[in-house]
This record gives C-alpha cells, sequence and structure tokens, in this order.
C-alpha cells in the first residue's frame, strides 16, 4: 500500500499553482480550491487523496508484473521522469512520442529488434567490414533508436498502465491508450480535462519540483509493490520447500514394506506335492497290476 502524502510537502512543492483563470478547463472545477491573482488555486486535500488512490492501483499493477509506461516530452519532467522511471525499473518515453507506439506495437518492436541487430554487427566483426559511409549510416541510426526506444528496450509486450505528465501535451498517446483499453494515470492540470484518464492526479504539471514530487510518489508506490511481488514469491518458494521436506520426513516415519508375501510359493509346493502323491499312487497301481498278471500266469 502506498504510503500517506502530506498536504503541506505538496503546498511547499507547489502542486497548487494551476493554470490563468481565462485558460482553464470547466471540468477541473471539482478540483479548484480558489482563484488568486487571476490564477486557479488547486485543492490540496482532493490533490493529496487522488495521489493515494493513484499509488495504491500502480502498486497493484507493479505487483502482478505488468509493466507501466511513463511518458514526459516537455523540457523541466524529462529527466526527473528518466531518472524515477529507472528507480523503479520501468520503461519511459522522454524524447518524442513515436506515432504507434501502442496501437502499432509490433513495428516498434522490430525498430527494437533493429537496434539489437547493430549491437550485434559490432561484436562479430561485421560492422567492421562495411565501408566508412555505412559505417556512419548504421551509426546515426543506432544513436537515433537509442535516443527515441532505449527506454523500451526491455518492453517486450503492451504496458498495464501509463502515467503521463500533461496530458494535453501527449495528446497523442492518451488517443492510443484509449483505443487499447489501457489504464492511463497522469498529472492534471486546471488546463486539462480530467474525463480523458482513469486516474487524474490535480496538480501543476509545469513546476519541476511539483513534477518531481508526484513522480517520486509514483515511482515509490510502484517499487513498494514490485518489493510485494518479490517477497510473495520467496514465500511461495519457502512454502514449496517446507511442503516437500515435510513430504520426505512423513516418508521416512513410514514401516519398510514387508517382504512379500510366500503364498505363491506355498501354493506352488502344495501342487508339486499333490502331483508327487498322484504318481506315487499311479506307480502303485501299475505295480499292483504286474503283479496280479505275474501270478495269473503261474
Amino acid at each position: 500500500m502506498a504510503k500517506n502524502i502530506e498536504v503541506k510537502d505538496l503546498l511547499d512543492a507547489g502542486v497548487h499553482f494551476g493554470h490563468l483563470t481565462r485558460r482553464w478547463n470547466p471540468n477541473m472545477a471539482p478540483y479548484i480550491y480558489m482563484e488568486r491573482n487571476g490564477i486557479h488555486i488547486i485543492n490540496l486535500y482532493k490533490s493529496a487523496a487522488k495521489m493515494q488512490e493513484a499509488g495504491d492501483a500502480l502498486s497493484k499493477i507493479a505487483a502482478s508484473g505488468r509493466k507501466i509506461l511513463f511518458v514526459a516530452t516537455k523540457k523541466q519532467a524529462k529527466e526527473i521522469v528518466a531518472e524515477e522511471a529507472e528507480k523503479a525499473n520501468m520503461p519511459y518515453i522522454t524524447e518524442r512520442w513515436p506515432g504507434g507506439m501502442l496501437t502499432n506495437f509490433v513495428t516498434i518492436r522490430k525498430a527494437v529488434k533493429k537496434m539489437a541487430s547493430i549491437d550485434r554487427m559490432k561484436k562479430d566483426g561485421t560492422f567492421n567490414s562495411l565501408s566508412k559511409k555505412e559505417r556512419l549510416q548504421v551509426s546515426r541510426l543506432r544513436a537515433k533508436l537509442e535516443k527515441q526506444l532505449g527506454s523500451i528496450t526491455d518492453m517486450t509486450r503492451l504496458p498495464g498502465a501509463l502515467f503521463v505528465v500533461d496530458i494535453t501535451r501527449e495528446h497523442i498517446a492518451i488517443k492510443e491508450a484509449q483505443k487499447l483499453n489501457i489504464p492511463i494515470f497522469a498529472m492534471v492540470d486546471t488546463n486539462s480535462d480530467p474525463r480523458e484518464v482513469e486516474y487524474a492526479i490535480p496538480a501543476n504539471d509545469d513546476a519541476s519540483k511539483s513534477i518531481k514530487k508526484v513522480v517520486s510518489y509514483v515511482s515509490d508506490a510502484i517499487v513498494d509493490g514490485l518489493s510485494d511481488r518479490k517477497a510473495e514469491k520467496e514465500a511461495k518458494k519457502e512454502a514449496a520447500k517446507k511442503e516437500e521436506a515435510t513430504k520426505k520426513a512423513a516418508k521416512a516415519k513410514q514401516p519398510k514394506a514387508e517382504a512379500p508375501s510366500t503364498d505363491k510359493e506355498d501354493k506352488k509346493a502344495m501342487k508339486e506335492a499333490k502331483e508327487d502323491v498322484k504318481l506315487e499312487s499311479k506307480q502303485e497301481t501299475l505295480d499292483k497290476a504286474l503283479s496280479d498278471k505275474k501270478e495269473d500266469k503261474k
């Protein structure tokens, strides 16, 4: 379960600052506390509650073994998101969103495989056999792919969820996730529509301190989920070992199997004895018959 968040910490990070009142989205009205100097102020108590809800949900997704893809291409969020996503061992996109990243995932995987094939060329020496111009072209292609897709090389299937900073800027990613019914978690400022995402966290998505506060909380929740998954696996292994040890002990305690019954041998002996008796009686009969014949001759 995600840890509780203090409203004072959110206030110090500037999470409560929204956009200018003229740029607001009316659907954000339930999360706006007041207006001051032409700027909307976000209700931090609601922000804290939404962060707690999102953290719990993300923790469960991580515990199930699925990946959470972080998306943030705005300048002030790039480094923060990359750092926090790496801490949680999750994929992230901080450069331009590649169109079809989700809806055409097979093609994206081909590009990742191409990057891996270039790496193999460098290892086996094929790369050195190319001309200077070809080597330069391949190196540039590798650098471009690394910049765009380097963070998702380990993502072999569609993510279990998306975490987005600024849904207005990342509208293409939002649309693709909606088509595939992938749950979306996002920082939503006063100029955005919270209805576009399943888990909206009302927060200032422009200030680096605010982004750091929310994203680090989310990252910690994911790490907790991964820890729970690891602990559960270890507990299952221990339980399996104990069960196996119990079976072995029970087997060792069982009395040794008695020697197989000799009933068959007894029956065989009796049969042989009967046959011997029959032979003896037949022999006696023959002897008697022969003796009778001798007497008759006399």
